[in-house]
């Protein structure tokens, strides 16, 4: 493993580049696919199917077969799940409470919004490599605290089998959706955005994917709603002297493994704390399953960098705009608030990454790609509607309505001007 060292944060900045290239390539492929879906609707889902999955199915629906493997699951597994869903039910609950419709004025005259639920969503579930029941309960919950009446779930059938993954569905069972597809890619994003004999169009997508299927949600956005464009997962490590560089190690790796393209960075104001790290990183990659694919993102994305202040690292954390923070420092409580741009931060040595990822109750499906510059984690806001809502008597607009008429005038729109004094003029007569 060769993973690369800066001692400064200008030598890092000076080759940092966090900007996806678009490929005109992939572009033009899952145009294709969408294109082909809203032609041929159901028998495109099967051949793209048979094509990108190496699977062959009859229904694209959940069946009876799948949610058989789901009995095979062993109770403490279900409880596991169970248990996670609990506390990101309670966080997104408490998240909700700040959700509500307003008014300012009094019955006769008012401006408020309303705030209402989308109707229906599809969720993509990642398959491939890994199983992923922790997406469903991250992407369900929250729409299902929101009030969202009707959801579709999609994922990729498992090769080996060409059943649906029964982890995902035992997810899924857990929270009462069963409108579950077996497809993936490009063309389940398509089938979602404009609908097919078997799956009925929805008002928003959610999920990560691949690069088809980030690619896929950009070409459908404006027909559809979607709440990000993931990127490879991210982390980031801030720390100092008193951090444990076994800790720091394994941190990186927990998102190294998920995919050659994900960025594992260490930022340090202690030279010994990197080289600690980084013979840490070498003797706890050989015992990886995933050796491979973590090596690779450690060499091509990783980083140790050396700063000379934690203020100097603190600048390159909100430069940076991480996917997941971790603060592994003495005062990581006082540093706190100066970090303005990261998806989530984990504070201290017993809070590490995967706790998010699973446990807490915190939204794990967060904005990459320096994405939280402006974004945010998926919450239930991602889906609600806020609609709003204004209120005049007869006496309010003819107090107002000169001015109104007038503020119509200088942009050139007559006609605005004249929906206002058609009716005060008439009042006035």
């Amino acid at each position: 493993m060769n993973i690369a060292k800066f001692n400064s944060a200008e030598k890092f900045l000076a080759q940092f580049n966090r900007t996806s290239v678009l490929s005109a390539a992939l572009s033009e492929t899952v145009f294709e696919i969408i294109q082909t879906v809203r032609k041929d609707g159901d028998s495109a889902l099967r051949e793209f199917t048979a094509r990108f999955d190496g699977v062959t199915r009859d229904s694209i629906q959940a069946t009876n077969e799948d949610w058989e493997a789901v009995k095979e699951i062993d109770a403490d597994t279900k409880s596991l799940f169970s248990e996670a869903a609990e506390n990101i039910q309670a966080y997104h609950e408490k998240e909700a409470e700040q959700e509500q419709d307003w008014t300012l004025g009094d019955s006769e005259n008012y401006v408020g919004q309303r705030v209402t639920p989308l109707k229906r969503v599809g969720v993509y579930v990642p398959g491939g490599t890994a199983a992923y029941p922790s997406t469903v309960l991250m992407n369900v919950i929250p729409a299902q605290v929101a009030g969202v009446e009707e959801i579709a779930l999609v994922t990729p059938p498992v090769r080996e089998s060409g059943r649906i993954n029964p982890l995902v569905l035992a997810a899924a069972k857990i929270l009462d959706v069963t409108e579950i597809y077996a497809v993936g890619g490009a063309q389940a994003v398509a089938a979602l955005a404009y609908g097919t004999e078997s799956i009925a169009p929805v008002d928003k997508i959610t999920g990560p994917g691949n690069q088809y299927v980030n690619e896929a949600k950009r070409q459908v956005f404006g027909q559809v709603g979607i709440e990000s464009l993931a990127g490879p997962s991210e982390i980031l490590i801030l720390a100092d002297k008193s951090a444990n560089p076994e800790y720091l190690a394994a941190d990186l790796l927990s998102q190294a493994e998920h995919d050659p393209q994900a960025r594992s960075i260490l930022i340090a104001d202690d030279e010994a704390l990197l080289e600690q790290t980084e013979q840490e990183l070498e003797q706890q990659l050989k015992k990886l399953s995933r050796k491979e694919i973590a090596g690779t993102s450690l060499e091509s994305e990783g980083a140790l960098i050396l700063v000379g202040t934690l203020d100097e690292g603190v600048n390159l954390v909100n430069y940076i705009a991480p996917e997941h923070l971790e603060l592994a420092l003495t005062e990581s409580e006082t540093v706190l608030p100066k970090i303005r741009s990261a998806g989530c931060i984990f504070i201290g040595d017993s809070t590490p990454e995967p706790v998010g990822d699973y446990w807490a109750g915190s939204n794990h499906i967060l904005p990459t790609a320096g994405s939280a510059r402006y974004a945010s984690a998926l919450s239930v806001r991602d889906f609600l509607r806020w609609t709003s809502v204004v209120k005049y008597d007869d006496a309010t607009l003819r107090q107002n309505g000169q001015e109104i008429a007038r503020f119509a005038r200088l942009e050139g729109l007559d006609a605005h001007a004249r929906a206002i004094e058609r009716r005060t003029e008439k009042a006035e007569n």
